[in-house]
């Protein structure tokens, strides 16, 4: 650090008198600046041209003399040196921000990069890994190449001087402010902030006992390592303090003094201190006039006092400094602006105004450092020395062609492990007439050769299921081939896995109502970890679980049930088009117990099928269920967000969801000992166990599903525990019951291994045969006349199944009944027992606490080895779905299976063929119990959430606002224009094939997430102003900011660096949910594909989207840009694209679309259409450049609106 009061006013100003040292020889045309040194040894040829012409270097063994100098940037001054303390290389910074390396005593250029635009660099330090840059108002760290690692900026009215390491990973930033920072380099944050006084500290070092502060004020402060409090201070200097440096017992310092109204001189008195007894001793004179100092131990405590303009005076601290001691770094006239000393103290570095760097060595053969790790060079390059290849020659291996093997990216010929598993092929049979004929002697058979083969030749037939395999389609993903089914292919098509397939337009023109005739919504399976749809569909039919997450509203950024309310709602809008769970699993993902239980797959295990699904989505269940509950819990009073008042659902101590679900369970444990330990807990779900098979019985006994499901609540099992009786662990006898029933019994089956599978198939297969041997001793009875559908599907015939009579075959693979009657018994416990569905309960059977129990949802686990397998819901939407959406009572099985939607028979849902359909999850529900519960939805969403929030970004500053937020006045009513636009970035690359035709086909879209949402007003005083203008945070690593077209930059999004007004997904999201309830109209260009990235469901009469307004049927889509140019003469999304000028043009657009359509009605607007179609194809619709000179570029320099200006 340099103390620049006091020094040569003139410092920066080059006068032509400095430079009459420079050699007459040397050529007036070159830079007069040069350091002549630098041209010893270089010779000018014939072409102008400077050769180095080698030169040895003498140097006197034990004396300072100089070794190298280099030019960094010519005129630029060197404003920090340093050696690094890893390598051997010297790093110097300029007063441009720009960083140099030198390797080794020749001063070979390393390498050279940009640190700070404009901001000079003050200080310099090595770290292991990178080395650190600080500035005035930031600190960096980057490789030695130059690549960032991280970048801190520092708060606003910093200006930083110097830094101290005080250990491997905490360092201490000081300058001309009232405070010192500490920071931790491994979270990049600072951890401490120590005040001290005015003007600051601008130099630091430290000892194993102190902290030393130097101060501009002319002090030097001894401060505690730990705390930062002051011990000592001593009062060097009464002008300013220049340098100063701490070696064993003794600390020396150089400075300024006062001289009255002559200002500040330059003191040749070195102040010397003792530590040991903190007070001074003889002040040092020396001959130079002092700017730097630091200790040079060799044998004694050399001190080197360098002055401003090169001389350099070694001398020991106790004794008297001699003339002859003095030597001058040549300079030509330039000023000494930084110096460093290495840590092996065989080298010094100096860095001057003119941009020189010179080094001084005692020594020829120097090193930096005493050990100094092998430094990293850039690879040579190989293309010279590639040898000659003949490409005419047929055998020419083409391997001779070096290739550069990275370790990064995978190689072409790096086959997947999924593609590349050895599979080899099974021997054939061997031929019945050897088997015939055959002799064995041991165990070796011995026979004569039928000749029925040729000799070494064996043919393979692929079996016919194997061959139907190519020309397979999971699910026709277009009407060609719908009627196609595989050869013996045991899955039925809907219960397949659904894919869909993307052509260019999206998915704009597949036939989602192939899949779905019902007006319910399905789910899009191609976002990560979309396992879990049906999950959410089973929650959705659950009206109690719907009425609560639709009524809840927090101020947690990432919560479940908020999401889940959200959803809901998209599905509740839908009209039989699927919705997207993409913001609900965001915040599913960023759950650290998710993680923690593995529910969250990676892409891999999704795609090649390695994941377990049964066992995963029961693991889900029970997580999202007590996820749930916590969430519900949390919010109490008036929690809700912004003061919204609170759900009714929710009452103080317990949820919603521990209401319907919860069951109070009683724990008992009993030692031998006669110790008996009970415990009450609450438990929202239960798992079957099944019994143990005894080895030596050969067939599997015949249970009843009541039976196991009885002893699976009830569970009693021996187990090892602790008993505080016997002070040890002892055998222990656990048992469950239960103390009350729950209104939604929910059941993991845990069928995770084959003989579990086992297990329910044969119980299946004996449920079968009973029924089979009632029936046939029962007369039969005449069929009952079917149910007409309801209005609720779309097409009555084939579409709705009627429930009629039910079929002996329809009860194959059915083990489990469809209504359970349960109750607790004042001395029998848990009485669980099958019960016919269609029948009620007594009266007396009610007055004994009796319930039934009807099967609601079943999840099966779907086995498909082509596609990897996959989840389905079974779902039984009842009467109070259908009474709020049609007014009708009926209920009515269906299958979820993604977006493909078909009702089913009650049996279906019920049978389980194990050989490729397992069961996961079931629900039983209480006959009629949503009758106590509250179902009506009150929005939680109010006018407060438009209200001025305070941004996430720590650099954002009121001066840099974009938007006016609404005032109460303004507030929105419905039928009122809102132009509308967002801003995306992406997350994960599109997957994609090329087919052998070279066309290509998407498999896996783009994941995009929105990055920037614009509102602007669309009518009143101020039109065309923003009322929203959001940067969203996102925590998802971003593959790509697509600058270009979308304007965010790397670095907007983080709330650490960005100057933008930076929010939350989710309180974008309440605001825009707000101005769709309330009916607003929304202006913008493509708002279909906006809407769906931020999963918004918008009603189309409350969309006016201009690209729609501006189309002829079968045309091309015209760009938002060319629209401007051509009808409102405007030229806009010049390099990148702004959402507030592009809201702004949507209105603009819809205004003339208005115009013209009352000016002529739809003939004009039409013929107007057609003009703009043809000029687009003459101009290849291409908008031209403003200042062309043929007339065709003339858009307006003024927007409409004015800009928004001094928020």
């Amino acid at each position: 650090m340099m103390n620049y009061e006091g020094l040569d006013t003139g410092m920066g100003e080059y006068s032509p008198g400095l430079h009459g040292t420079l050699d007459a020889s040397i050529e007036p045309s070159m830079d007069p600046h040069i350091n002549p040194n630098l041209l010893q040894g270089v010779e000018i040829d014939a072409d102008r041209l400077a050769v180095a012409v080698p030169e040895p270097v003498h140097l006197m063994e034990g004396m300072f003399s100089e070794l190298h100098s280099v030019v960094s940037e010519v005129g630029v001054p060197v404003t920090a040196t340093h050696f690094d303390v890893q390598e051997e290389m010297l790093w110097m910074g300029n007063h441009r921000g720009h960083a140099t390396s030198f390797f080794g005593p020749t001063m070979g250029r390393y390498s050279s990069f940009q640190v700070q635009a404009t901001d000079d660099i003050r200080h310099i330090q090595s770290l292991e890994t990178g080395v650190l840059f600080l500035s005035k108002s930031n600190l960096k760290c980057c490789t030695r190449g130059g690549l960032v690692m991280f970048d801190y900026p520092m708060e606003e009215g910093a200006d930083m001087h110097s830094l101290l390491m005080t250990n491997n990973n905490t360092l201490l930033m000081g300058g001309l402010q009232n405070y010192v920072a500490e920071v931790d380099l491994n979270t990049v944050q600072e951890t401490q902030k120590f005040t001290v006084e005015v003007p600051g500290v601008a130099i630091m070092r430290q000892t194993s006992r102190f902290l030393f502060c130097g101060h501009t004020s002319g002090k030097v402060t001894l401060r505690d390592l730990r705390t930062f409090k002051t011990e000592h201070e001593f009062d060097a200097y009464s002008g300013s303090l220049s340098d100063f440096d701490v070696h064993g017992n003794l600390l020396a310092a150089c400075g300024f003094s006062s001289r009255g109204l002559n200002g500040l001189a330059c003191d040749r008195f070195l102040m010397v201190y003792d530590l040991r007894m903190m007070r001074a001793v003889t002040p040092l004179q020396v001959h130079v006039d002092p700017l730097f100092l630091r200790f040079i131990p060799t044998y004694t405590s050399r001190l080197a006092i360098i002055s401003q303009t090169g001389q350099c005076q070694f001398c020991e601290p106790t004794g008297l400094a001699n003339v002859a001691d003095i030597f001058h770094v040549n300079t030509v006239g330039h000023l000494l602006m930084s110096f460093d000393v290495s840590s092996s103290k065989q080298a010094v570095a100096f860095g001057d105004s003119g941009g020189c760097v010179h080094l001084w060595s005692d020594s020829p053969d120097v090193s930096f450092n005493d050990y100094s790790r092998e430094t990293e060079f850039a690879l040579p390059c190989l293309v010279d020395t590639l040898p000659h290849l003949e490409w005419n020659h047929d055998l020419l291996p083409l391997s001779l062609i070096p290739m550069t093997l990275t370790s990064t990216e995978p190689l072409l010929s790096d086959w997947p492990a999924a593609l590349a598993t050895p599979s080899p092929r099974r021997a054939p049979p061997v031929d019945p007439e050897i088997l015939r004929t055959m002799k064995t002697v041991g165990f070796i058979g011995y026979a004569a050769n039928p000749r029925a083969r040729p000799r070494n030749q064996v043919p393979y037939k692929m079996k016919d299921v194997e061959q139907d395999y190519d020309s397979y389609s999971q699910v026709p993903e277009s009407p060609i081939g719908r009627d196609e089914e595989p050869h013996l292919y045991m899955v039925p098509k809907k219960y397949r896995k659904v894919t869909i397939k993307y052509s260019k337009l999206g998915l704009e023109d597949f036939d989602f109502k192939h899949y779905n005739k019902t007006l319910f919504a399905g789910l899009e399976p191609h976002i990560p970890n979309a396992y879990c749809n049906c999950m959410i569909q089973v929650l959705y039919f659950l009206e109690p679980i719907r009425c609560l997450v639709q009524n809840h509203l927090c101020q947690k950024e990432f919560c479940l049930a908020c999401e889940l309310g959200f959803l809901f709602h998209m599905l509740d809008l839908s009209r039989g088009d699927p919705c997207q769970a993409s913001n609900f699993l965001r915040a599913f993902r960023t759950i650290p117990e998710a993680s923690a239980l593995g529910l969250i797959l990676a892409d891999s295990d999704e795609q090649t099928g390695k994941a377990r699904l049964g066992r995963l989505i029961q693991s889900w269940n029970r997580f999202i269920l007590t996820q749930l509950h916590q969430e519900t819990q949390e919010q109490e009073g008036p929690q809700a967000y912004r003061g919204a008042t609170s759900s009714s659902l929710g009452s103080s101590g317990e949820s919603a969801i521990g209401r319907l679900f919860g069951c109070e369970v009683e724990n008992s444990s009993l030692c031998r000992c006669g110790k008996e330990t009970v415990r009450s807990s609450l438990t929202l779900l239960f798992t079957m166990h099944y019994p143990e098979q005894n080895s030596q019985e050969k067939t599997i006994k015949e249970y009843g599903f009541a039976e196991i499901l009885k002893k699976s609540i009830c569970l009693e099992q021996s187990t090892q525990a602790w008993c505080e009786n016997c002070e040890k662990y002892q055998p222990t006898v656990q048992t469950r019951n239960i103390r009350c029933l729950p209104d939604v019994l929910v059941i993991n089956c845990e069928v995770n291994s084959a003989k579990e599978a086992e297990f329910w198939k044969i119980q299946a297969e004996y449920a079968f045969t009973k029924a089979r041997q009632k029936e046939e001793s029962e007369p039969a009875m005449p069929k009952e006349p079917p149910l007409m559908p309801t209005e609720w599907c779309l097409d009555g015939e084939d579409v709705c199944s009627m429930e009629g009579f039910t079929r002996l075959e329809d009860l194959r693979h059915m083990w489990m009944p469809l209504t359970l009657k349960m109750s607790i018994g004042k001395t029998q416990g848990l009485e669980i027992c099958s019960w016919p569905e269609g029948e009620e309960l007594s009266g007396t059977e009610e007055a004994d606490g009796a319930s039934l129990y009807d099967l609601v949802v079943t999840v099966p686990h779907v086995l498909d080895a082509r596609t990897g397998g996959n989840l389905v819901a079974h779902i039984k939407v009842g009467e109070t779905y259908h009474q709020r959406k049609e007014g009708v009572t009926h209920q009515q099985w269906y299958l979820f299976n993604d977006f493909l939607i078909e009702p089913i028979d009650k049996t279906e849902a019920a049978q389980f063929d194990m050989s490729w359909k397992v069961p996961g999850i079931l629900y039983y529900a209480k006959r009629n119990y949503h009758s106590k519960y509250d179902l009506r939805i009150k929005n939680p969403i109010d006018a407060s959430v438009l209200l001025t929030e305070a941004s996430l970004a720590r650099k954002q500053r009121k001066s840099h606002a974009t938007f006016i937020p609404l005032m109460v006045s303004e507030m929105p009513q419905a039928g009122d224009l809102v132009g509308l636009d967002a801003e995306f970035v992406t997350l994960n690359q599109e997957e994609a094939e090329l087919r052998s035709d070279g066309t290509k086909s998407t498999i896996k879209p783009s994941q995009m997430s929105v990055a920037r949402i614009t509102c602007v007003r669309g009518q009143g005083p101020n039109e065309g102003v923003p009322f929203i203008d959001d940067y969203i945070s996102t925590q998802e690593q971003v593959v790509d900011y697509l600058t270009q077209y979308s304007g965010i930059k790397p670095g907007d999004l983080d709330a650490k660096i960005s100057s933008k007004h930076l929010t939350t997904l989710k309180s974008t999201y309440l605001k825009l949910r707000f101005l769709i309830d309330t009916g607003v109209r929304f202006v913008g260009h493509g708002l279909q594909k906006d809407f769906r990235v931020i999963n918004l469901l918008v009603l189309k009469d409350q969309v006016i989207d201009t690209v729609y307004l501006f189309h002829l049927p079968r045309k091309r889509m015209i760009s938002l840009r060319f629209l401007a140019w051509y009808f409102l003469d405007l030229s806009i999304q010049g390099e990148t694209h702004d959402s507030i000028e592009d809201a702004r043009t949507a209105l603009q657009l819809y205004r003339k679309y208005l115009g013209l359509s009352r000016g002529g009605g739809s003939d004009e607007v039409r013929k107007v259409l057609k003009g703009l179609y043809e000029k687009g194809r003459q101009m290849d619709w291409k908008v031209p450049d403003a200042d062309a000179g043929d007339g065709r570029g003339s858009p307006k320099s003024a927007a409409a609106f004015p800009p928004v200006i001094g928020l």
